[in-house]
């Protein structure tokens, strides 16, 4: 690649592959694997690479070597290390421990983004994972009853199912309650372009109108 070149590893890069019938492997060892490959310290890939920060900096996260934070334009952008497939959650004991282990590394950076938008005084942020992790889950129920009531005979479920992904949800819509500048969320996986306001205010059931999937 001539430009910079920067990855956040998905679900098809090591928790998937638990379901290749050609040969066996260890989803765990090629997620060593991916973070050994594709993340030089203190840059980018590509050509013409540009400074990061990892997050391994910090002693107590330094397995996370592919949670990495740079700015450009005046702008913070933030890659966070989130997949599909639940988060690699409810599989296997192995596979839930790594889950919550990364889970705590990942609400940590998030958090430390948006810090760090602040004190820099950022024109604002760009957060990017590779799962969809279900904002409309979090819906309140009259918003969700009237995106529902467009789909004659489909309605949620009254009780929606506990997700990998629900500290998440929970922990952006915390920052942003005191978090005013635009923030932009970037993710993959379920295959539908979208461009929305996904996310609400438990303060105020509404949107937040400065956050963008």
């Amino acid at each position: 690649m001539k430009h910079p070149l920067i990855l956040t590893p998905g679900d098809n890069d090591w928790t998937d592959c638990v379901h290749l019938q050609v040969r066996k492997v260890d989803a765990l060892q090629l997620l060593s694997k991916v973070r050994t490959m594709f993340f030089p310290e203190g840059r980018s890939l590509g050509q013409r690479a540009i400074a990061v920060q990892s997050q391994k900096a910090d002693p107590a996260q330094d397995k996370f070597v592919e949670n990495l934070r740079w700015s450009m334009g005046g702008v913070t952008f933030a890659t966070i290390h989130i997949v599909g497939s639940n988060d690699n959650y409810g599989r296997a004991p192995e596979m839930d421990a790594e889950h919550v282990e990364r889970k705590a590394a990942n609400v940590a950076w998030m958090k430390e983004a948006f810090a760090r938008a602040k004190a820099d005084n950022s024109r604002g942020l760009v957060l990017m994972i590779q799962a969809n992790p279900g904002f409309e889950n979090h819906w309140p129920a009259r918003p969700k009853q009237l995106y529902f009531a467009l789909f004659r005979g489909v309605r949620p479920p009254d009780t929606p199912q506990p997700t990998g992904y629900d500290e998440y949800i929970e922990v952006l819509a915390e920052e942003l309650e005191s978090y005013e500048k635009p923030v932009a969320f970037l993710h993959g996986d379920t295959h539908t372009f979208r461009i929305d306001q996904p996310l609400f205010s438990k303060k105020t059931n509404r949107r937040f109108e400065n956050f963008t999937r």
